[in-house]
Formats: structure tokens, C-alpha cells, sequence
């Protein structure tokens, strides 16, 4: 394998624009869609970044990084002058079996774990529990230990609660704003020690600040105060004492707005998401709930270019990461075939291959005679053949010979090898971003692509994935794990893009919500979203001979490129798991990638 980084030179692309547009075919059909939906701010649903985390902007001005106008002109041509039942365990054993203890803390001592979190000062002074405390063992157990940090102590059978300083902890946080992560733990800090005092929602509702704020800001004790409500309604909505919840949430609802700071938001759609968790429960249905909920077909709209796709690639850091960084490893792995044969499994507006192609027309030494590009697509046929034509105009215009493929099945059940028309002088790569996670649901459909795949035998399988819990068959384990996971998420976006960018709005409404509404309200065999992190990843591949390689340096610098390209690129972190990069924001890992051989 050869480790070498491939760089381009500039390219005018307008000789093939009007081609490209031409291909565009509906794309106002789906604007028009996401922005009617995106006008009614109070009627939102929302999708799991994980899903739209993969727009990449393949532009920057090194490396094969390229120029970020040349590729959003020719994949994104309409918008380039725009403004950048609980599940029994065996329905899902394949991966419940690897993850869940049968026994795990309930809901308090999940937030017991989210305080002791190590660097993160809880601002709260010390407080003595009393002997008198709520019996939270109704509540199935949470898989929070790994997650949270270490845990905290345990005397006959009692929690404690470790003495901290204070003044020492306000002191390390005086004079910068809190993360809404930080702010989160502050709240769940704070809950776990008023939940031991408190007696009931009166109290909280009439005394919410009982424990001082001392040390923080207005802003940042409100927004507390905010998640300490939604915290106090989901362990209600746990307890299925709905009516209680209720009261809670329209505490959250005065206090929250999608329109708000980056707490606020987070409230205002995990309140959305609870309000349905009761609805699908009792079976009735208000006017905040289930009902009334506009259409938003994201997956179709993923599939194609739009405004909101191209603001993210253009603002949000971690497509660009993971990308460029698996590209890289495939240019690496490839760089002695004359014949390059690349399968997608899941290719959406195939804005992520334009890098590839650069970096392939680029070698001198080694000139490619053939890149192929199969998709596999179990649905939109339509949109998955212009993403072709648009990647067909693209290697045109850089003279590389170049063909496209769809794989259409019914469903990947119906996957076969000699679908994808394989020469035996080809190197095929495999790559995946963020599409095993939407067959965990369906174990049968991934089994059955993985044999596929292990019969190809690629020379590297690239897996980008979301890095997040969200598989837990307890729902307050889901609903915690989300809302640090979401909260994130948008306190990134509060840094990346304005707060009155419409393409925010339908960002967080729409990408982020059906995905975050799908985790915290549906059951069985209804939810979709079942996020599992790379440890699990890492216990199925195992099952196919699969051996996780080394992210070589150049995939590194490649991302160290990219993060450079941002001006938030300091608050993205970047870390090593054994062999598999964490890409996340504020310390949070938010996304996986990681590298694969067959043995």
C-alpha cells in the first residue's frame, strides 16, 4: 500500500455546470418542501445528524481538499450564490446481547454518573443526602457507567455524594460561557440532589432555585433551571405518571423556543418528543403531540442537493473530517490499481466521491484506466440515477474515465455478488457512512449485506458511523444518552451557523428531530434510530473475520486539514480508540471512523 497524499490543482468547472443542472431534475420540488415545512417553527420534526453529518464540502485550498466552490458549483449548482411494546430482547439480540447488562443503576443514580464526570466542575455546593429518599427502582436499569464516568459511591446500599469545592470549581469556569453539555450536567447534578428533598412537582415548580447559582450567569441559571424541568419529565414520563409530566412540560414550554439559545432549542424538541412518548402511550392525541406533525420524507431529501445539505457541508466540521479522512485511506489502499471499483452502500447526493476523483486523475505514475462507482439503493431510483449523472458529469470534467452503476433491490436481502459486475483486475473498496446503523433494526437485512461484502473480499472497508448509545431497549437510558449526545450537537450549531440562518432551523426541525423524536417516544419494532457505538461495531465485524487496520498519517493530516478550514475547528475534537478515530464536539465523540480487511 502505498502512503502518500495526493493534492490537486485548480480546476474551472464551468464548462460542465449547465450539464449539471440539467441533471437537477425535482430539486425545487424538495426546496420547496423542506422550506413550507420549515415556516412552521412550532410544528418540526427532526432527524438524527448522524444521517446528514455525512455532507462533506470538498473544498479547501490543499491537500486533495480542492477549491470549496469548484465542488458546491458543480453538486450543488442551484445553490452556489446562497448562504452556505418495549422490544423483547430477542427482536434485536444482535446487538442488545452485546451491549446491555441485565442489571444497570436506575434513573438517579444515571444522573449520579453524569455528575461525577471528571474536568466538569458541578457548580452545586455539597449537599447530604437525606435518609428519606424516593425509591427510583421502578425504573428499569441505565447502561450510563462507561458513558458518564466511574460512578459514585455506595455505603450500605445508600448513594453519597463525593465532597467538591466549590468555590474551586466556580473558579474554573469564571469568565467563559458554559457548553450546553456543561449546563446539562450542572442541571442533572443539581436533580439528583433536590429529587432526595424535593416532594413532589409543587415543590419544584415553587422552588426551583433551592440549591444556590452561585457563579453563574442569569442565561446560565435559567437554562439549568430548564433542564432540571425536562429531567423532572422524563423520569414522570418513566414513571408513566403523565399528568405530572404534562405540568413539567409546559414549564419547558414557557422557558423554551426553537428560536432560542442552544439549551433551549435542545429542550424545546426533547419537550416535543416526550408530548409524543405520552401520546403513542395513552393513545390520545393534543395538539403539541403526534398529530398535526407535517410530512418530511428525509431520506429523499438526503439523496438530493439542497440549500440546507450545502450549508452544512460548508459549516459543520464533521462530515469533512470523516470523509476526507476515508477517502484518503481508500486513495492509499487503491494506489497500485489501474482499475478502481468503489461500492456505496447507502451514496445519497454523492458530493463525497468528487475528492476520489480528484485524487485518482491526479496520479502520473500509475494512471487509472477505470473508476466504477456502484450504489446500492433499495428505493429512489430516480434521485440515486441523477446522483449518478452528476458524478458522471464531474469525472468528465477531469478526464477520468468513469462509470456508474445502481444496485437497486428490494431489500438487501436481495443483495447478491454478481450484482456488482467485479473484474478480477479491479481493487474494490467498501464504503459505508452511516448506513449499517439503519439496518440494526432489521439485524437480518446486515447480516446479509456483510456476507455480501465478505464474499467481495474489498481490499478496505471504510465505516463511518454515529458514535452514540441510542439502541438501549429502557427509555430513560435513551433519553439521557440522546440528550448529551443532541446537546452536542446543537451547541455546535450555535457556534457554526447564525441563529437566524432559516438552513439552521430546518437543520435542527427536521435533520436532527425525527431521528431524536424516533429514540426518546417510539418502541419495537417502530424505532428506527438504534445508534450503537464502535465497541459494538467492532464485536460484529469480529463475527466476519474482519480485522480493523490503522488510519495511516495521511489520513491524520488530512484531518488535521480540515479542521484547520474552520474557524470553530478548535472546539472539534479528535481523538484515537484503539484504531478508530472519535470525531466529536467539546470532548462529546459524536461520530466513528474506523478502517476494516478481511483476515
Amino acid at each position: 500500500m502505498t502512503n502518500a497524499m495526493f493534492s490537486f490543482g485548480e480546476f474551472n468547472f464551468s464548462g460542465v455546470q449547465d450539464k449539471l443542472i440539467s441533471t437537477d431534475k425535482g430539486s425545487d420540488i424538495i426546496m420547496e418542501e423542506v422550506n413550507n415545512i420549515g415556516k412552521q417553527v412550532h410544528s418540526y420534526e427532526a432527524y438524527n445528524w448522524g444521517d446528514s453529518g455525512g455532507f462533506g464540502s470538498l473544498g479547501s485550498d490543499y491537500g486533495f481538499y480542492g477549491n470549496n466552490h469548484y465542488s458546491s458549483e458543480l453538486l450543488f449548482p442551484k445553490f452556489q450564490q446562497q448562504e452556505e411494546r418495549q422490544p423483547l430482547v430477542s427482536d434485536y439480540g444482535l446487538f442488545d446481547a452485546m451491549q446491555f447488562d441485565a442489571l444497570s443503576p436506575p434513573f438517579q443514580a444515571c444522573l449520579e454518573e453524569i455528575a461525577k464526570l471528571e474536568d466538569i466542575p458541578t457548580l452545586v455546593p455539597h449537599v447530604e443526602p437525606k435518609k428519606e429518599k424516593r425509591d427510583f427502582s421502578s425504573l428499569a436499569g441505565l447502561d450510563l457507567l462507561n458513558n458518564y464516568g466511574s460512578g459514585f459511591k455506595r455505603l450500605n446500599g445508600e448513594r453519597i455524594f463525593e465532597s467538591s469545592n466549590y468555590t474551586a470549581c466556580t473558579d474554573q469556569v469564571a469568565g467563559r460561557k458554559l457548553s450546553t453539555e456543561e449546563i446539562m450536567r450542572v442541571a442533572g447534578a443539581r436533580f439528583i440532589r433536590t429529587s432526595s428533598q424535593a416532594s413532589g412537582v409543587a415543590s419544584m415548580l415553587n422552588h426551583p432555585y433551592e440549591f444556590s447559582f452561585s457563579g453563574l450567569s442569569v442565561e446560565e441559571t435559567r437554562d439549568v433551571e430548564l433542564v432540571e424541568f425536562l429531567l423532572a419529565s422524563a423520569e414522570k414520563v418513566g414513571y408513566q405518571q403523565y399528568e405530572r409530566a404534562g405540568k413539567l412540560l409546559n414549564r419547558c414550554d414557557l422557558l423554551s423556543s426553537s428560536t432560542g439559545n442552544s439549551v433551549e432549542r435542545v429542550v424545546y424538541y426533547f419537550s416535543e418528543a416526550l408530548r409524543e412518548k405520552i401520546d403513542r402511550e395513552t393513545g390520545r392525541v393534543t395538539p403539541k403531540g403526534l398529530g398535526n406533525k407535517p410530512s418530511f420524507d428525509v431520506d429523499k431529501a438526503m439523496k438530493r442537493p439542497n440549500e440546507t445539505s450545502l450549508a452544512c457541508q460548508i459549516k459543520i466540521p464533521f462530515g469533512q473530517v470523516a470523509q476526507f479522512a476515508g477517502i484518503q485511506a481508500i486513495v492509499e489502499n487503491v494506489a497500485e490499481a489501474k482499475k478502481v471499483h468503489v461500492i456505496d452502500l447507502e451514496i445519497r447526493n454523492g458530493v463525497q466521491w468528487t475528492g476520489l476523483m480528484q485524487a485518482l486523475a491526479s496520479r502520473s505514475d500509475c494512471p487509472v484506466e477505470l473508476l466504477k462507482i456502484s450504489a446500492i439503493g433499495t428505493s429512489s431510483r430516480e434521485l440515486i440515477e441523477e446522483t449518478g449523472k452528476r458524478l458522471e458529469s464531474f469525472a468528465e470534467s477531469m478526464n477520468l474515465p468513469f462509470s456508474f452503476k445502481l444496485v437497486m433491490v428490494p431489500e438487501m436481502l436481495d443483495l447478491k455478488e454478481d450484482m456488482f459486475e467485479l473484474d478480477s483486475e479491479e481493487a474494490v473498496a467498501v464504503y459505508s457512512e452511516f448506513a449499517m446503523r439503519s439496518m440494526v433494526a432489521q439485524p437480518d437485512r446486515l447480516e446479509s449485506a456483510m456476507r455480501v461484502i465478505k464474499n467481495i473480499r474489498p481490499c478496505v472497508t471504510v465505516v463511518t458511523e454515529v458514535e452514540g448509545n441510542h439502541n438501549s431497549p429502557v427509555f430513560v437510558t435513551r433519553f439521557i444518552e440522546a440528550l448529551f449526545f443532541f446537546g452536542a450537537f446543537f451547541d455546535c450549531v450555535e457556534t457554526c451557523m447564525e441563529r437566524n440562518d432559516p438552513n439552521r432551523m430546518i437543520l435542527e426541525s427536521q435533520y436532527f428531530g425525527i431521528g431524536l423524536r424516533n429514540i426518546v417516544a417510539a418502541e419495537g419494532e417502530e424505532r428506527k434510530i438504534r445508534n450503537v457505538k464502535i465497541d459494538i461495531w467492532r464485536a460484529f465485524f469480529a463475527r466476519y473475520g474482519m480485522e480493523e487496520i490503522d488510519l495511516s498519517p495521511s489520513s491524520l493530516y488530512q484531518v488535521d486539514l480540515v479542521l484547520k478550514n474552520f474557524s470553530c475547528g478548535s472546539s472539534c475534537t479528535v481523538n484515537m480508540d484503539g484504531k478508530c478515530l472519535l470525531v466529536g464536539w467539546k470532548g462529546t465523540p459524536l461520530q466513528s471512523l474506523s478502517l476494516w480487511k478481511f483476515l
